[in-house]
Order: structure tokens, then C-alpha cells, then sequence
């Protein structure tokens, strides 16, 4: 009876495992419309409009990689998975690369972020043998 009861514990402790994690790696634009906006998609990339008010957070997702274009100037962090959070800075008409990542951002400074996120699409090669 305890190795049946163990498997279950097992069990039951894999299953949230998962879940946690599905609930942490989600596309933005399905589980945060309000700050994320498709502009753009086809089999290569999707483009993102991104707005957030001065002191506004998201939920956590996930974006693959890609660059980012800044349409503003501001402040804000990016709060970890592992509870780590990273300050960054922005400027207006710079880029930067964007590397995939599971993330919560927030806006810290008083001033609104735009932004325009290019995600690319990543196709598996098809070799012929």
C-alpha cells in the first residue's frame, strides 16, 4: 500500500509541476491583452505592440527571442521566475536583442513604455535523405 500511495504522491507532485510551469511559460497576448498586441504575423515572425502605463506590471509569460524597438524613454524590471528581478532603462529609437525568456515586467519611472517587439519564429530544417 505505500508504493501505491508514493506513485500517487509522485504523481500528483509531477502534474503541478507542469501546471506551474504551463502557468508561468504563456503567450502574452493571450494572457495579457491589455499591455500586448498582435500587429503583425506570419511564418517567420510575429510582431508585437507593447504599452504599459507609468507604473504598470503584467502577468508572467514567456516571448521567444527576437529585438525590441523602444518608442519611449523609462524605466522598469524584470521579475524572475526564481523570484530574481532585473532593473533595465530604455531609449527611445534604440533596439536591443530580446533573448527568449519567461518574464514579468513592470514600468518603475512615471513616464509611459511603447514599444515594438519582433519575435522570430524558429522552423525546424527539413533535411532530404
Amino acid at each position: 500500500m505505500k508504493l501505491q500511495s508514493l506513485a500517487s504522491a509522485f504523481l500528483i507532485i509531477a502534474t503541478l509541476g507542469l501546471l506551474s510551469h504551463n502557468a508561468l511559460a504563456q503567450d502574452p497576448t493571450v494572457v495579457d491583452t491589455t499591455h500586448y498586441k498582435v500587429e503583425f504575423e506570419n511564418d517567420h515572425v510575429r510582431v508585437l505592440r507593447i504599452t504599459y502605463g507609468p507604473g504598470e506590471k503584467s502577468v508572467m509569460h514567456e516571448h521567444p527571442g527576437g529585438v525590441i524597438i523602444f518608442l519611449t524613454d523609462g524605466t522598469g524590471k524584470f521579475n524572475m521566475p526564481d523570484g530574481t528581478a532585473e532593473d533595465f532603462e530604455f531609449k527611445a529609437g534604440t533596439t536591443a536583442p530580446s533573448p527568449a525568456t519567461v518574464h514579468l515586467p513592470e514600468i518603475t519611472g512615471d513616464t509611459p513604455f511603447e514599444g515594438i517587439l519582433v519575435e522570430l519564429k524558429m522552423k525546424e530544417e527539413v533535411v532530404d535523405e
